[in-house]
Protein backbone atom coordinates (compact mmCIF):
# COMPACT_ATOMS: atom_id res chain seq x y z
CA UNK A 1 0.00 0.00 0.00
CA UNK A 2 1.29 3.45 -1.25
CA UNK A 3 1.41 6.09 1.91
CA UNK A 4 2.92 9.13 2.89
CA UNK A 5 5.52 7.52 4.99
CA UNK A 6 6.68 5.08 2.22
CA UNK A 7 6.66 8.41 -0.37
CA UNK A 8 8.42 9.89 2.02
CA UNK A 9 11.18 7.07 2.40
CA UNK A 10 11.35 7.25 -1.13
CA UNK A 11 12.19 11.33 -1.43
CA UNK A 12 14.67 10.67 1.52
CA UNK A 13 16.61 7.89 -0.15
CA UNK A 14 16.81 9.74 -3.47
CA UNK A 15 18.15 12.84 -1.86
CA UNK A 16 20.75 10.71 0.32
CA UNK A 17 21.83 9.50 -3.43
CA UNK A 18 22.18 13.05 -4.67
CA UNK A 19 24.01 14.06 -1.27
CA UNK A 20 26.06 10.35 -2.06
CA UNK A 21 26.89 12.40 -5.48
CA UNK A 22 28.20 15.38 -4.47
CA UNK A 23 29.96 13.60 -1.60
CA UNK A 24 31.67 11.54 -3.89
CA UNK A 25 31.79 13.62 -6.67
CA UNK A 26 35.34 13.99 -5.92
CA UNK A 27 36.26 10.62 -6.05
CA UNK A 28 35.78 10.50 -9.63
CA UNK A 29 37.26 13.75 -10.76
CA UNK A 30 39.96 15.11 -7.60
CA UNK A 31 42.81 13.69 -9.57
CA UNK A 32 41.55 14.82 -13.04
CA UNK A 33 40.91 18.36 -11.65
CA UNK A 34 44.27 18.46 -9.86
CA UNK A 35 46.30 17.55 -12.81
CA UNK A 36 44.68 20.45 -14.93
CA UNK A 37 43.62 17.66 -17.40
CA UNK A 38 39.94 19.21 -17.49
CA UNK A 39 38.36 22.20 -15.61
CA UNK A 40 36.36 21.55 -12.69
CA UNK A 41 32.94 21.87 -14.65
CA UNK A 42 33.93 19.88 -17.15
CA UNK A 43 34.77 17.00 -15.28
CA UNK A 44 31.64 16.97 -12.84
CA UNK A 45 30.14 16.87 -16.15
CA UNK A 46 32.38 14.14 -17.41
CA UNK A 47 31.97 11.89 -14.53
CA UNK A 48 27.73 12.26 -14.13
CA UNK A 49 27.57 11.12 -17.20
CA UNK A 50 29.19 8.16 -16.92
CA UNK A 51 27.74 7.64 -13.31
CA UNK A 52 24.63 7.49 -15.61
CA UNK A 53 25.15 5.70 -18.56
CA UNK A 54 25.66 2.49 -15.78
CA UNK A 55 21.63 2.06 -16.50
CA UNK A 56 21.81 1.20 -19.46
CA UNK A 57 24.37 -1.77 -19.09
CA UNK A 58 24.38 -3.05 -15.42
CA UNK A 59 21.04 -5.03 -15.45
CA UNK A 60 22.56 -7.37 -12.15
CA UNK A 61 22.30 -5.73 -9.03
CA UNK A 62 24.26 -8.07 -6.27
CA UNK A 63 24.97 -5.09 -4.39
CA UNK A 64 21.48 -3.74 -3.47
CA UNK A 65 20.50 -7.53 -2.77
CA UNK A 66 22.91 -7.26 -0.58
CA UNK A 67 22.22 -3.87 1.01
CA UNK A 68 18.31 -5.28 1.14
CA UNK A 69 19.60 -8.30 3.44
CA UNK A 70 21.76 -6.31 6.54
CA UNK A 71 18.25 -6.01 8.59
CA UNK A 72 16.69 -9.34 8.58
CA UNK A 73 12.95 -9.06 7.07
CA UNK A 74 11.26 -9.32 10.60
CA UNK A 75 12.63 -5.75 11.80
CA UNK A 76 12.40 -4.05 8.84
CA UNK A 77 9.49 -1.33 8.93
CA UNK A 78 9.58 2.12 7.00
CA UNK A 79 10.35 3.77 10.16
CA UNK A 80 13.50 1.64 10.68
CA UNK A 81 14.33 2.88 7.10
CA UNK A 82 13.45 6.59 7.72
CA UNK A 83 15.58 6.57 11.18
CA UNK A 84 18.30 5.20 9.15
CA UNK A 85 18.27 7.34 5.73
CA UNK A 86 17.86 10.58 8.24
CA UNK A 87 21.14 9.50 9.77
CA UNK A 88 23.03 8.90 7.02
CA UNK A 89 21.97 12.04 5.18
CA UNK A 90 22.70 13.74 8.33
CA UNK A 91 26.29 12.35 8.78
CA UNK A 92 27.01 12.92 5.15
CA UNK A 93 26.40 16.59 5.50
CA UNK A 94 28.08 17.11 8.25
CA UNK A 95 31.66 15.55 7.22
CA UNK A 96 31.08 17.40 3.50
CA UNK A 97 31.05 20.13 5.59
CA UNK A 98 34.09 19.81 7.32
CA UNK A 99 35.58 18.08 4.01
CA UNK A 100 36.34 14.79 5.30
CA UNK A 101 36.00 11.99 2.58
CA UNK A 102 34.06 9.33 4.69
CA UNK A 103 32.02 6.82 3.25
CA UNK A 104 28.13 7.31 1.87
CA UNK A 105 28.22 3.73 1.84
CA UNK A 106 29.14 2.75 5.66
CA UNK A 107 26.86 5.53 6.84
CA UNK A 108 23.88 4.28 4.99
CA UNK A 109 24.70 0.66 6.17
CA UNK A 110 25.44 2.42 9.39
CA UNK A 111 22.07 3.93 9.49
CA UNK A 112 19.82 0.96 8.51
CA UNK A 113 21.91 -1.33 11.33
CA UNK A 114 21.23 1.24 14.14
CA UNK A 115 17.78 1.84 13.23
CA UNK A 116 17.02 -1.98 12.76
CA UNK A 117 19.25 -2.95 15.88
CA UNK A 118 16.90 -0.36 17.99
CA UNK A 119 13.60 -1.83 16.25
CA UNK A 120 14.47 -5.12 17.56
CA UNK A 121 14.90 -4.34 21.32
CA UNK A 122 12.08 -2.01 21.44
CA UNK A 123 9.85 -5.50 20.52
CA UNK A 124 11.85 -7.10 23.05
CA UNK A 125 14.13 -9.13 20.88
CA UNK A 126 18.26 -9.39 20.83
CA UNK A 127 19.35 -6.59 19.05
CA UNK A 128 21.85 -8.48 17.20
CA UNK A 129 19.43 -10.94 15.66
CA UNK A 130 17.98 -7.79 13.90
CA UNK A 131 21.01 -7.77 11.93
CA UNK A 132 22.79 -9.99 9.18
CA UNK A 133 25.88 -10.39 11.48
CA UNK A 134 27.77 -12.05 8.38
CA UNK A 135 27.21 -9.32 5.70
CA UNK A 136 27.78 -6.45 8.17
CA UNK A 137 31.46 -7.85 9.50
CA UNK A 138 31.90 -8.55 5.74
CA UNK A 139 31.01 -4.99 4.93
CA UNK A 140 33.58 -4.01 8.11
CA UNK A 141 36.41 -5.95 6.76
CA UNK A 142 36.64 -3.96 4.02
CA UNK A 143 36.67 -0.84 5.44
CA UNK A 144 40.23 -1.98 5.60
CA UNK A 145 40.84 -4.35 2.77
CA UNK A 146 39.04 -2.03 0.09
CA UNK A 147 41.81 0.63 0.45
CA UNK A 148 44.70 -2.11 0.55
CA UNK A 149 43.29 -3.64 -2.24
CA UNK A 150 43.37 -0.29 -4.17
CA UNK A 151 46.83 0.62 -2.87
CA UNK A 152 48.09 -2.73 -3.95
CA UNK A 153 46.45 -2.40 -7.54
CA UNK A 154 47.32 1.25 -7.96
CA UNK A 155 51.06 0.33 -6.56
CA UNK A 156 51.40 -2.62 -9.56
CA UNK A 157 49.82 -0.47 -12.14
CA UNK A 158 51.96 2.67 -11.62
CA UNK A 159 55.23 0.21 -11.45
CA UNK A 160 54.34 -1.74 -14.78
CA UNK A 161 53.26 2.06 -16.73
CA UNK A 162 56.45 3.48 -15.48
CA UNK A 163 58.50 0.42 -16.52
CA UNK A 164 56.38 0.64 -20.05
CA UNK A 165 57.05 4.52 -20.82
CA UNK A 166 60.77 4.25 -19.47
CA UNK A 167 62.09 5.31 -22.69
CA UNK A 168 59.73 8.38 -23.81
CA UNK A 169 60.13 11.73 -23.97
CA UNK A 170 58.59 12.95 -20.97
CA UNK A 171 56.29 15.87 -22.88
CA UNK A 172 55.16 13.15 -25.13
CA UNK A 173 54.25 10.97 -22.67
CA UNK A 174 52.46 13.39 -20.36
CA UNK A 175 50.48 14.23 -23.12
CA UNK A 176 49.36 10.66 -23.82
CA UNK A 177 48.92 10.33 -19.86
CA UNK A 178 46.21 13.13 -19.66
CA UNK A 179 44.30 11.77 -22.76
CA UNK A 180 44.43 8.00 -20.79
CA UNK A 181 43.23 10.15 -17.71
CA UNK A 182 40.07 10.75 -19.66
CA UNK A 183 39.14 6.89 -20.13
CA UNK A 184 40.43 5.64 -16.21
CA UNK A 185 38.45 8.76 -15.04
CA UNK A 186 35.42 7.58 -16.73
CA UNK A 187 36.17 4.11 -15.76
CA UNK A 188 35.76 5.05 -12.34
CA UNK A 189 32.56 7.26 -12.46
CA UNK A 190 31.38 4.30 -14.18
CA UNK A 191 32.45 1.74 -11.26
CA UNK A 192 31.36 4.87 -8.89
CA UNK A 193 27.87 4.80 -10.29
CA UNK A 194 27.54 0.98 -10.40
CA UNK A 195 28.56 0.43 -6.81
CA UNK A 196 27.28 3.25 -5.04
CA UNK A 197 23.28 3.88 -7.05
CA UNK A 198 22.60 0.50 -6.35
CA UNK A 199 23.07 0.59 -2.17
CA UNK A 200 19.85 3.38 -2.55
CA UNK A 201 18.35 0.73 -4.91
CA UNK A 202 18.63 -1.85 -1.91
CA UNK A 203 16.57 0.43 0.48
CA UNK A 204 14.25 1.33 -1.79
CA UNK A 205 13.22 -2.29 -3.07
CA UNK A 206 12.79 -3.38 0.94
CA UNK A 207 10.68 -0.05 1.08
CA UNK A 208 8.49 -1.22 -1.35
CA UNK A 209 8.14 -4.67 0.47
CA UNK A 210 7.53 -3.53 3.92
CA UNK A 211 4.81 -1.61 2.80
CA UNK A 212 3.13 -4.37 1.18
CA UNK A 213 3.82 -2.76 -2.46
CA UNK A 214 5.22 -6.12 -4.10
CA UNK A 215 5.93 -9.54 -2.36
CA UNK A 216 9.43 -10.35 -0.92
CA UNK A 217 11.59 -11.75 -3.75
CA UNK A 218 9.75 -9.87 -6.59
CA UNK A 219 11.60 -8.43 -8.96
CA UNK A 220 12.98 -4.79 -8.65
CA UNK A 221 10.84 -2.57 -10.46
CA UNK A 222 12.83 -0.76 -13.33
CA UNK A 223 11.84 2.37 -12.41
CA UNK A 224 13.99 2.12 -9.18
CA UNK A 225 17.95 1.67 -11.18
CA UNK A 226 16.83 5.04 -12.99
CA UNK A 227 15.58 7.05 -10.71
CA UNK A 228 18.83 6.13 -8.64
CA UNK A 229 21.67 6.63 -10.92
CA UNK A 230 19.38 9.90 -12.05
CA UNK A 231 19.97 10.77 -8.79
CA UNK A 232 23.70 10.10 -7.83
CA UNK A 233 24.48 11.73 -11.36
CA UNK A 234 22.50 15.14 -10.70
CA UNK A 235 24.42 15.38 -6.77
CA UNK A 236 28.22 14.80 -9.14
CA UNK A 237 26.97 17.25 -10.84
CA UNK A 238 26.42 19.47 -8.28
CA UNK A 239 30.25 18.37 -7.36
CA UNK A 240 32.13 18.18 -3.88
CA UNK A 241 34.77 20.99 -3.56
CA UNK A 242 35.74 20.72 -0.22
CA UNK A 243 36.56 17.10 -0.59
CA UNK A 244 38.43 17.65 -4.06
CA UNK A 245 41.22 19.59 -2.44
CA UNK A 246 41.73 17.07 0.26
CA UNK A 247 41.48 13.77 -2.40
CA UNK A 248 43.17 15.65 -5.63
CA UNK A 249 46.22 17.54 -3.40
CA UNK A 250 46.39 16.36 0.28
CA UNK A 251 47.19 13.29 0.55
CA UNK A 252 50.29 12.99 -2.17
CA UNK A 253 50.89 15.18 -5.21
CA UNK A 254 49.53 13.95 -8.29
CA UNK A 255 50.91 13.71 -11.80
CA UNK A 256 48.49 12.72 -15.28
CA UNK A 257 50.56 9.13 -14.85
CA UNK A 258 49.59 8.65 -11.07
CA UNK A 259 46.32 9.96 -11.86
CA UNK A 260 45.68 7.24 -14.50
CA UNK A 261 47.32 4.62 -12.64
CA UNK A 262 45.15 5.35 -8.92
CA UNK A 263 41.61 6.21 -10.98
CA UNK A 264 42.50 2.62 -13.15
CA UNK A 265 42.95 0.61 -9.80
CA UNK A 266 40.18 1.95 -8.20
CA UNK A 267 37.66 0.75 -10.79
CA UNK A 268 39.58 -2.27 -11.14
CA UNK A 269 38.64 -3.04 -7.04
CA UNK A 270 35.36 -1.71 -7.11
CA UNK A 271 34.14 -3.81 -10.16
CA UNK A 272 35.73 -6.56 -8.47
CA UNK A 273 33.56 -5.83 -5.53
CA UNK A 274 30.91 -5.00 -7.30
CA UNK A 275 30.93 -8.31 -9.28
CA UNK A 276 30.44 -10.24 -5.42
CA UNK A 277 27.79 -7.83 -4.53
CA UNK A 278 30.44 -6.37 -1.26
CA UNK A 279 28.77 -2.64 -0.65
CA UNK A 280 32.13 -0.96 -0.21
CA UNK A 281 33.61 2.34 0.22
CA UNK A 282 34.37 4.20 -3.20
CA UNK A 283 36.15 6.95 -1.05
CA UNK A 284 38.07 4.31 0.47
CA UNK A 285 39.07 2.52 -2.48
CA UNK A 286 39.97 5.90 -4.33
CA UNK A 287 41.65 6.79 -1.10
CA UNK A 288 43.84 3.48 -1.29
CA UNK A 289 44.50 4.14 -4.63
CA UNK A 290 45.97 7.34 -4.22
CA UNK A 291 48.38 6.39 -1.64
CA UNK A 292 49.22 3.36 -4.03
CA UNK A 293 50.62 5.66 -5.93
CA UNK A 294 52.59 7.69 -3.37
CA UNK A 295 54.64 4.75 -1.93
CA UNK A 296 56.03 4.32 -5.81
CA UNK A 297 58.12 7.59 -5.46
CA UNK A 298 58.62 6.86 -1.36
CA UNK A 299 57.04 6.46 2.00
CA UNK A 300 57.34 10.12 2.97
CA UNK A 301 55.83 11.39 -0.59
CA UNK A 302 52.24 10.17 1.10
CA UNK A 303 51.16 12.76 4.05
CA UNK A 304 50.11 10.15 6.60
CA UNK A 305 49.07 13.04 9.12
CA UNK A 306 46.31 13.78 6.96
CA UNK A 307 45.97 9.78 5.94
CA UNK A 308 45.44 9.20 9.77
CA UNK A 309 43.05 11.64 10.19
CA UNK A 310 40.56 10.17 7.04
CA UNK A 311 40.90 6.56 8.63
CA UNK A 312 39.34 7.88 12.13
CA UNK A 313 36.78 9.07 10.02
CA UNK A 314 36.09 5.67 8.17
CA UNK A 315 36.02 3.91 11.69
CA UNK A 316 33.55 6.23 13.36
CA UNK A 317 31.60 6.55 10.23
CA UNK A 318 29.24 2.61 10.98
CA UNK A 319 28.98 3.60 14.86
CA UNK A 320 28.12 7.05 14.85
CA UNK A 321 25.41 6.82 11.97
CA UNK A 322 23.86 3.92 14.27
CA UNK A 323 23.86 5.67 16.86
CA UNK A 324 21.96 8.81 15.06
CA UNK A 325 19.96 6.41 13.34
CA UNK A 326 18.89 5.01 17.04
CA UNK A 327 17.99 8.38 18.46
CA UNK A 328 16.07 9.21 15.61
CA UNK A 329 13.93 5.83 15.28
CA UNK A 330 13.16 6.34 19.09
CA UNK A 331 12.13 9.83 18.95
CA UNK A 332 9.93 8.52 15.54
CA UNK A 333 8.49 6.47 17.95
CA UNK A 334 7.46 8.66 20.19
CA UNK A 335 5.94 10.65 17.48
Amino acid sequence: MVTSTLVLVICLALLFDYTNGFHDAANSIATIVSTKVLTPFQAVLWAATFNFIVFFFVKEHNVAKTVSKIVNEHFVTLHVLLAGLIAAITWNLITWWFGIPSSSSHTLIGGFAGAGITNAIYMGANGITAINLKLVLTTIAYIVLAPLIGLIVAYIVTIIVLHLSKNSRPATAEKWFKRMQLVSSALLSYAHGGNDAQKVMGIIYVALIAAKVIGSGAMMPNWIPLACYSAIALGTLSGGWKIVKTMGSRITKITPLEGVSAETAGAITLFFTQYFGIPVSTTHTITGSIIGVGLTKRLSAVRWGVTVNLIWAWIITIPVSALIAAGVFALLRLV
